[in-house]
């Protein structure tokens, strides 16, 4: 695969450092590093990211998450690896992200789960690092930037 242009924020310089403050703002806002790892990854699932997928296990594995864990993302309602705080997240996250499948995009049920786990401050986070990553996720599958290779 080849990427049909530059990533837009290395032709566009200035863009990346604001994204990289919002993300930088949510990971000061109390949800585990590793929760944000695994939310970053679902939503890049579902919205077929490469890049992002393969980028987002990469820093999973250095916050600590374990392959068995990694791999089971996908199916994460089925697997016994997460704790409830996490389960509300990815619902959180894949709610979020596909907000055109459902005439309520992001159900109470989804948003009282994940608001029974986490404090305002928390959800801030979550729901930043959810945008930022859907942002990516389309920069980066619009251009088809290829896995592995960061060009910004």
């Amino acid at each position: 695969m080849t990427a049909r242009m530059q990533n837009p924020v290395a032709v566009l310089p200035d863009a990346l450092k604001p994204i990289l403050a919002v993300l930088e703002a949510a990971k000061q806002g109390g949800v585990p590093e590793a929760t944000l790892e695994l939310v970053h990854l679902r939503a890049s699932q579902i919205n077929g990211c490469s890049f992002c997928v393969d980028l987002g296990t990469r820093s999973a594995k250095k916050a600590g998450e374990t392959d068995e864990r990694l791999h089971a993302v996908a199916a994460w309602r089925e697997a016994p690896y997460f704790t409830d705080a996490e389960r509300a997240a990815l619902a959180l996250a894949e709610a979020a992200t596909r907000l055109a499948d459902r005439p309520d995009p992001v159900p109470d049920a989804i948003w009282d789960d994940a608001a029974d786990h986490y404090d305002e401050r928390q959800l801030s986070a979550l729901i930043l690092w959810i945008g930022v990553t859907n942002l990516f996720n389309r920069l980066n599958a619009t251009t088809r930037q290829v896995a592995g290779e960061v060009t910004w």
